[in-house]
């Protein structure tokens, strides 16, 4: 068994590490508490191609395998992961794309995606119905050679800069089971009707922009039906997803490593009673916990990983989203509480750690909900404990 990264793998995860101290860490306090656009930083992700990480390489992209996946969300949460959830969106709205879209709507969009030149998001999650997506009521009806579409999206990250957005409608709203009647469109931003109403405050997860959006009698051509086949979003929404759980174990992995970096820094250069106080034992159980759950979090997020790569990938993939997850709320709690009094500071970096945190377990599933999704593949022999 070999725990190690390849050779590939380790030269990219230390250009990321580079690019992460160099252009995040510095400014990401300062700018996450002022509100302000990391525009520099997104341009330094374009340059480097990160855009394109699931964009076939025929298209422009870089293709990445799931575990140098993995290794992009973990290295740029360990920076802030307000920019990993730029990325993150957009990665997995490409990778539906290149995975159903059309040869035609591939041509048309990809390679600009893959440049950055074109930045796009995910419209999933709608006012009434988040977790349950059969639950979505924005119906897009069929008008000679365009949809009609009309309804709202919640919490769409990207919202501003997506063009187009991949947004999962109804086109058959009398569909039983409700998934067959689901299909998913390609909006482009400029068209009449498609409006980003506003910014949704946030607790944590700032850097990028999670928006409403109203859909009032878009008109859709019929071209931009993904994979021009209707009743198929619902299976080409969750075969992405499946990578969007790697995305959010890998960036639970880069905040948990983060708080771990921070307790163990502070705990040495703190002072009490006339020692650093990594010296009690009280910091020093704390810090053995830490990186012990750090290390447990991050061979869950890569197994996982590998398990797309392999094509078996539900049980695994849902496993480490809930273990990552609660480990990195677990790591920024526990680094908080070394930190004492200063990590409850914005003059530290810890309190954005919690705050970041707290979305893991909400986001691409809630944590109950996937523990009913691993439970079912253990019950049906898809995944094997042992």
């Amino acid at each position: 068994m070999d725990f190690k990264l390849n050779e590939e793998q380790r030269e990219f995860r230390a250009l990321l590490r580079q690019f992460v101290d160099r252009e995040v860490v510095p400014v990401a306090r300062e700018w996450e508490q002022s509100g302000r656009y990391p525009t520099e930083i997104v341009k330094g992700m374009a340059d480097m191609g990160l855009f394109g990480i699931t964009v076939p390489e025929e298209y422009g992209g870089l293709d990445l395998d799931p575990v140098s996946f993995a290794l992009v969300f973990e290295e740029i949460a360990r920076g802030w992961m307000g920019i990993a959830g730029i990325l993150g969106s957009h990665s997995l709205a490409c990778r539906l794309i290149a995975m159903h879209g059309t040869e035609e709507q591939k041509q048309k969009y990809l390679p600009e995606l893959a440049t950055g030149v074109r930045r796009t998001g995910i419209g999933l999650t709608e006012p009434d119905a988040g977790t349950d997506l059969q639950g979505i009521r924005t119906t897009a009806r069929l008008d000679g050679d365009h949809y009609v579409v009309n309804g709202s999206k919640m919490w769409i990250t990207n919202a501003r800069y997506a063009d187009p957005l991949p947004v999962l409608v109804k086109t058959d709203p009398s569909a039983s089971p409700a998934h067959k009647g689901m299909s998913v469109l390609l909006i482009e931003a400029d068209t009449p009707g498609y409006e980003v109403t506003k910014d949704i405050p946030k607790l944590g997860y700032k850097g990028t922009e999670s928006c409403e959006i109203s859909l009032q009698d878009v008109r859709v051509h019929r071209d931009q039906l993904v994979g021009g086949v209707e009743g198929k979003g619902m299976q080409q929404v969750l075969s992405a997803l499946e990578w969007g759980r790697v995305n959010i174990a890998a960036r639970s992995v880069g905040i948990a490593q983060r708080a771990h970096d921070e307790a163990l820094a502070y705990a040495q250069q703190r002072k009490a009673f006339g020692r650093p106080i990594s010296d009690f034992q009280a910091i020093q159980l704390k810090l053995g916990q830490l990186g012990t759950q750090v290390q447990a979090a991050r061979l869950m997020a890569y197994w996982a990983a590998d398990a797309v790569r392999q094509g078996r990938a539900d049980g695994p993939t849902g496993m480490a989203k809930i273990f990552c997850s609660e480990v990195a709320l677990e790591a920024a709690i526990d680094s908080m509480k070394v930190h004492g009094g200063y990590g409850y500071s914005t003059e530290f970096e810890v309190e954005r750690l919690y705050r970041d945190a707290m979305l893991m377990s909400i986001g691409e599933g809630t944590n109950d909900i996937l523990r009913m999704v691993v439970a079912k593949s253990l019950i049906s022999g898809e995944t094997v404990v042992g």
